[in-house]
């Protein structure tokens, strides 16, 4: 499943709760597929892109633990409004598509 909205209706529709973290993976990968970058799934963190930065998704409460060694690291949280160093706000990617 490509499109987070898809993802919202077709669980809806089989009676399924909402899994707001495969919803924020969802959308950061159609963001950054839209904009033509190379997406990987590495064995740390959630997503790799271009082979070299490293992103962790998350809620406002995540913390950078699984990602804490790695360089060129990223965290990407939903529900902040500014980002702060290595933590983006989830809805900046939307400006991707």
């Amino acid at each position: 499943m490509d499109n987070s909205n898809l993802l919202r209706a077709i669980a809806g529709e089989l009676g399924m709760h909402d899994q707001i973290g495969a919803v924020r993976e969802t959308f950061f990968a159609q963001q950054i597929r839209s904009a033509r970058l190379h997406l990987t799934v590495p064995s740390q963190g959630d997503f790799l892109v271009e082979g070299d930065f490293l992103f962790e998704i998350g809620g406002k409460p995540k913390k950078k633990k699984q990602i804490r060694e790695a360089r060129n690291a990223y965290l990407v949280r939903d529900n902040i409004e500014v980002g702060f160093d290595r933590d983006i706000p989830l809805w900046l990617f939307g400006f991707l598509y």
